[in-house]
Protein backbone atom coordinates (compact mmCIF):
# COMPACT_ATOMS: atom_id res chain seq x y z
CA UNK A 1 0.00 0.00 0.00
CA UNK A 2 1.63 3.36 -0.96
CA UNK A 3 -0.07 7.13 -0.78
CA UNK A 4 -0.01 8.88 -3.99
CA UNK A 5 -1.20 12.29 -4.10
CA UNK A 6 -2.86 11.96 -1.18
CA UNK A 7 -4.35 8.75 -2.12
CA UNK A 8 -3.91 5.52 -0.99
CA UNK A 9 -3.49 3.18 -3.54
CA UNK A 10 -3.14 -0.54 -2.86
CA UNK A 11 -0.85 -2.77 -4.96
CA UNK A 12 -0.74 -6.19 -5.83
CA UNK A 13 2.38 -7.95 -7.17
CA UNK A 14 2.69 -11.18 -9.52
CA UNK A 15 5.97 -12.25 -11.60
CA UNK A 16 5.65 -13.30 -15.30
CA UNK A 17 8.50 -13.53 -18.20
CA UNK A 18 8.70 -9.91 -18.04
CA UNK A 19 9.24 -9.69 -14.70
CA UNK A 20 7.17 -8.57 -11.37
CA UNK A 21 3.51 -7.30 -12.58
CA UNK A 22 1.78 -4.75 -10.61
CA UNK A 23 -2.28 -4.06 -10.58
CA UNK A 24 -3.80 -0.87 -8.81
CA UNK A 25 -7.19 -0.37 -6.97
CA UNK A 26 -7.61 3.39 -6.93
CA UNK A 27 -10.79 3.79 -6.71
CA UNK A 28 -14.08 3.15 -8.52
CA UNK A 29 -14.01 3.17 -11.82
CA UNK A 30 -15.66 5.56 -14.64
CA UNK A 31 -18.70 4.07 -16.27
CA UNK A 32 -17.47 4.12 -19.29
CA UNK A 33 -13.87 1.26 -17.76
CA UNK A 34 -17.08 -0.61 -16.46
CA UNK A 35 -18.62 -1.21 -18.99
CA UNK A 36 -15.78 -1.80 -21.26
CA UNK A 37 -14.77 -4.96 -18.40
CA UNK A 38 -18.37 -6.08 -18.52
CA UNK A 39 -18.68 -6.59 -22.70
CA UNK A 40 -14.85 -7.40 -22.72
CA UNK A 41 -16.07 -10.60 -20.86
CA UNK A 42 -18.93 -11.17 -22.91
CA UNK A 43 -17.64 -10.68 -26.31
CA UNK A 44 -14.80 -13.26 -25.21
CA UNK A 45 -17.20 -16.07 -25.51
CA UNK A 46 -18.77 -15.07 -29.00
CA UNK A 47 -17.52 -16.26 -32.58
CA UNK A 48 -15.68 -13.67 -34.24
CA UNK A 49 -18.26 -11.17 -36.27
CA UNK A 50 -21.00 -11.13 -34.16
CA UNK A 51 -22.34 -8.26 -34.28
CA UNK A 52 -21.91 -5.85 -31.24
CA UNK A 53 -24.63 -3.89 -29.45
CA UNK A 54 -24.72 0.19 -30.91
CA UNK A 55 -24.19 3.11 -28.40
CA UNK A 56 -27.70 3.69 -27.73
CA UNK A 57 -28.48 0.01 -27.17
CA UNK A 58 -25.33 0.32 -24.82
CA UNK A 59 -26.28 3.12 -22.73
CA UNK A 60 -29.65 1.94 -21.99
CA UNK A 61 -28.56 -1.26 -21.20
CA UNK A 62 -25.98 0.39 -18.60
CA UNK A 63 -27.79 3.18 -17.81
CA UNK A 64 -25.17 5.92 -19.29
CA UNK A 65 -25.17 8.60 -21.87
CA UNK A 66 -24.36 8.52 -24.98
CA UNK A 67 -20.97 10.00 -24.56
CA UNK A 68 -19.60 6.87 -22.08
CA UNK A 69 -21.37 4.30 -24.02
CA UNK A 70 -19.76 5.50 -27.48
CA UNK A 71 -15.97 5.64 -24.75
CA UNK A 72 -16.98 2.24 -23.99
CA UNK A 73 -16.89 0.82 -27.59
CA UNK A 74 -13.97 3.30 -28.58
CA UNK A 75 -11.80 1.68 -25.98
CA UNK A 76 -12.97 -2.04 -27.01
CA UNK A 77 -11.89 -0.58 -30.70
CA UNK A 78 -8.36 0.84 -29.57
CA UNK A 79 -7.69 -2.84 -27.67
CA UNK A 80 -8.97 -4.53 -31.34
CA UNK A 81 -12.14 -6.43 -29.43
CA UNK A 82 -14.03 -4.92 -31.80
CA UNK A 83 -14.04 -3.96 -35.39
CA UNK A 84 -15.82 -1.06 -36.59
CA UNK A 85 -16.92 -1.72 -40.61
CA UNK A 86 -17.96 1.73 -42.14
CA UNK A 87 -21.86 1.39 -43.32
CA UNK A 88 -22.35 -1.90 -41.48
CA UNK A 89 -21.24 -1.79 -37.48
CA UNK A 90 -19.36 -3.09 -35.18
CA UNK A 91 -18.43 -6.39 -34.50
CA UNK A 92 -16.14 -9.17 -32.77
CA UNK A 93 -13.45 -10.19 -34.30
CA UNK A 94 -10.06 -12.46 -33.46
CA UNK A 95 -6.94 -11.48 -35.17
CA UNK A 96 -5.31 -14.26 -37.06
CA UNK A 97 -1.60 -14.71 -37.74
CA UNK A 98 -0.29 -14.33 -40.75
CA UNK A 99 3.29 -15.72 -40.42
CA UNK A 100 5.91 -14.59 -43.01
CA UNK A 101 9.06 -16.88 -42.84
CA UNK A 102 11.82 -18.66 -44.84
CA UNK A 103 10.27 -21.53 -46.57
CA UNK A 104 6.64 -20.95 -46.63
CA UNK A 105 4.96 -19.95 -50.42
CA UNK A 106 3.74 -16.46 -50.30
CA UNK A 107 0.06 -17.49 -50.90
CA UNK A 108 -1.90 -15.12 -48.84
CA UNK A 109 -5.09 -17.39 -48.32
CA UNK A 110 -2.80 -20.76 -47.78
CA UNK A 111 -1.60 -18.78 -44.94
CA UNK A 112 -4.69 -17.87 -43.59
CA UNK A 113 -6.45 -21.00 -44.10
CA UNK A 114 -3.54 -22.33 -42.16
CA UNK A 115 -4.01 -20.01 -39.64
CA UNK A 116 -7.19 -21.36 -39.14
CA UNK A 117 -9.17 -18.12 -40.82
CA UNK A 118 -11.68 -18.41 -43.74
CA UNK A 119 -10.31 -15.97 -46.58
CA UNK A 120 -12.41 -15.02 -49.33
CA UNK A 121 -10.85 -12.96 -51.99
CA UNK A 122 -12.46 -10.50 -54.44
CA UNK A 123 -11.24 -9.49 -57.57
CA UNK A 124 -12.11 -5.96 -58.41
CA UNK A 125 -10.23 -5.14 -61.44
CA UNK A 126 -7.78 -7.57 -63.56
CA UNK A 127 -6.21 -5.19 -66.21
CA UNK A 128 -4.11 -5.88 -69.01
CA UNK A 129 -1.65 -2.43 -68.94
CA UNK A 130 2.02 -1.71 -69.98
CA UNK A 131 3.87 -2.47 -66.39
CA UNK A 132 5.31 0.76 -65.34
CA UNK A 133 8.92 1.52 -64.91
CA UNK A 134 9.27 0.98 -60.74
CA UNK A 135 6.93 -1.88 -61.65
CA UNK A 136 9.54 -3.44 -63.67
CA UNK A 137 12.11 -2.68 -62.20
CA UNK A 138 10.79 -4.71 -59.55
CA UNK A 139 9.71 -7.89 -61.83
CA UNK A 140 13.19 -7.50 -63.46
CA UNK A 141 11.91 -6.33 -66.68
CA UNK A 142 11.70 -3.64 -68.93
CA UNK A 143 9.18 -0.60 -68.59
CA UNK A 144 6.35 -1.10 -70.66
CA UNK A 145 5.90 -5.14 -70.95
CA UNK A 146 2.91 -6.31 -71.68
CA UNK A 147 1.53 -6.88 -68.18
CA UNK A 148 -1.56 -7.20 -65.56
CA UNK A 149 -2.74 -5.02 -62.97
CA UNK A 150 -4.91 -7.10 -60.67
CA UNK A 151 -7.16 -5.38 -57.84
CA UNK A 152 -8.71 -7.60 -55.15
CA UNK A 153 -10.01 -7.26 -51.81
CA UNK A 154 -10.32 -10.06 -48.90
CA UNK A 155 -12.20 -11.29 -46.52
CA UNK A 156 -11.53 -12.81 -43.28
CA UNK A 157 -14.69 -15.02 -41.69
CA UNK A 158 -16.51 -12.78 -43.90
CA UNK A 159 -15.07 -9.29 -42.79
CA UNK A 160 -13.26 -6.98 -45.02
CA UNK A 161 -9.57 -7.13 -44.42
CA UNK A 162 -7.02 -6.32 -46.79
CA UNK A 163 -6.63 -4.69 -50.44
CA UNK A 164 -4.02 -4.85 -52.65
CA UNK A 165 -2.46 -4.46 -55.92
CA UNK A 166 -0.59 -7.36 -57.66
CA UNK A 167 1.64 -7.00 -60.69
CA UNK A 168 2.89 -10.13 -63.28
CA UNK A 169 4.32 -10.11 -66.63
CA UNK A 170 1.37 -10.91 -69.27
CA UNK A 171 3.17 -14.18 -70.81
CA UNK A 172 2.88 -15.79 -67.17
CA UNK A 173 -0.97 -16.34 -67.57
CA UNK A 174 -2.33 -14.83 -70.57
CA UNK A 175 -5.48 -15.73 -70.12
CA UNK A 176 -5.65 -14.23 -66.14
CA UNK A 177 -8.69 -12.44 -65.81
CA UNK A 178 -10.32 -15.86 -66.96
CA UNK A 179 -8.10 -17.78 -64.62
CA UNK A 180 -9.95 -15.71 -61.67
CA UNK A 181 -13.25 -16.54 -62.80
CA UNK A 182 -12.54 -20.35 -61.85
CA UNK A 183 -9.65 -19.96 -58.82
CA UNK A 184 -8.97 -17.16 -56.44
CA UNK A 185 -5.61 -18.49 -55.60
CA UNK A 186 -3.56 -16.55 -57.61
CA UNK A 187 -0.53 -18.91 -56.12
CA UNK A 188 -2.55 -21.81 -57.30
CA UNK A 189 -2.68 -19.99 -60.84
CA UNK A 190 0.69 -19.88 -61.12
CA UNK A 191 1.55 -23.32 -59.91
CA UNK A 192 -0.72 -24.34 -62.44
CA UNK A 193 -0.98 -22.34 -65.42
CA UNK A 194 2.59 -20.85 -65.39
CA UNK A 195 4.58 -24.20 -64.12
CA UNK A 196 5.95 -21.78 -61.62
CA UNK A 197 7.20 -22.41 -57.72
CA UNK A 198 6.14 -19.21 -56.24
CA UNK A 199 8.26 -18.62 -53.39
CA UNK A 200 8.68 -15.17 -51.35
CA UNK A 201 12.16 -12.90 -52.65
CA UNK A 202 11.54 -10.28 -49.96
CA UNK A 203 8.73 -8.86 -47.65
CA UNK A 204 8.82 -5.41 -45.83
CA UNK A 205 5.90 -4.61 -43.73
CA UNK A 206 5.11 -1.87 -41.57
CA UNK A 207 2.28 -0.06 -39.67
CA UNK A 208 0.56 2.88 -41.73
CA UNK A 209 -2.04 5.01 -41.28
CA UNK A 210 -4.69 4.03 -44.45
CA UNK A 211 -4.69 5.96 -47.00
CA UNK A 212 -8.09 7.03 -48.97
CA UNK A 213 -7.41 5.14 -51.94
CA UNK A 214 -7.66 2.00 -49.72
CA UNK A 215 -10.37 2.56 -47.05
CA UNK A 216 -13.34 1.74 -49.36
CA UNK A 217 -11.50 -2.07 -49.64
CA UNK A 218 -10.32 -2.41 -45.74
CA UNK A 219 -13.96 -0.60 -44.91
CA UNK A 220 -12.17 1.74 -41.94
CA UNK A 221 -11.55 5.29 -42.01
CA UNK A 222 -8.52 6.97 -43.37
CA UNK A 223 -5.94 7.31 -41.18
CA UNK A 224 -7.23 3.78 -39.18
CA UNK A 225 -3.64 1.41 -38.70
CA UNK A 226 -3.16 -0.72 -41.33
CA UNK A 227 -0.16 -3.15 -41.85
CA UNK A 228 1.23 -1.82 -45.70
CA UNK A 229 2.87 -5.37 -47.03
CA UNK A 230 5.43 -4.90 -50.13
CA UNK A 231 6.45 -8.30 -51.55
CA UNK A 232 8.52 -9.82 -54.35
CA UNK A 233 7.65 -13.40 -54.96
CA UNK A 234 10.10 -15.28 -57.24
CA UNK A 235 10.08 -18.44 -59.22
CA UNK A 236 11.92 -21.15 -56.80
CA UNK A 237 12.90 -23.57 -60.17
CA UNK A 238 14.05 -20.91 -62.52
CA UNK A 239 14.69 -17.40 -60.11
CA UNK A 240 12.61 -15.42 -62.00
CA UNK A 241 10.82 -12.66 -60.07
CA UNK A 242 7.17 -13.82 -60.76
CA UNK A 243 4.82 -11.17 -58.84
CA UNK A 244 5.27 -7.88 -57.06
CA UNK A 245 2.70 -6.55 -54.45
CA UNK A 246 1.37 -4.26 -52.22
CA UNK A 247 -0.96 -4.67 -49.84
CA UNK A 248 -2.55 -2.93 -47.14
CA UNK A 249 -4.06 -5.31 -44.45
CA UNK A 250 -6.54 -4.31 -41.46
CA UNK A 251 -4.44 -3.98 -37.57
CA UNK A 252 -7.46 -5.68 -36.48
CA UNK A 253 -7.67 -7.88 -38.71
CA UNK A 254 -4.23 -9.55 -38.65
CA UNK A 255 -1.25 -9.55 -36.82
CA UNK A 256 1.85 -10.01 -39.21
CA UNK A 257 4.91 -12.75 -37.38
CA UNK A 258 7.92 -12.27 -38.52
CA UNK A 259 9.92 -15.54 -38.30
CA UNK A 260 13.75 -14.73 -39.07
CA UNK A 261 16.01 -17.61 -39.06
CA UNK A 262 15.53 -20.97 -37.20
CA UNK A 263 13.73 -21.51 -33.62
CA UNK A 264 16.19 -22.75 -31.32
CA UNK A 265 15.11 -26.19 -30.03
CA UNK A 266 13.73 -27.05 -26.38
Amino acid sequence: MVALGGRVVHRTATWDRYGPRVSAENGPASPSARIVRVLADELAGLPSGTRVASEAEVGRRFGVGRAAARAALVELERRMLVSRIQGLGTFTRRRVDYLVAPGLAPSWSRTLREAGASPRTVVLACDAVPLPAAVATELETEPGTPGFRLVRRSHIDEMPAAWGVEWLTADLVPELPAALRLEESLDAILRDSAGARPERAWTRASVEPAPEVAVDGLGCRPGDPAWLMVSVARDGATGHALLFTERWVRADAVRVVLELGSARSS
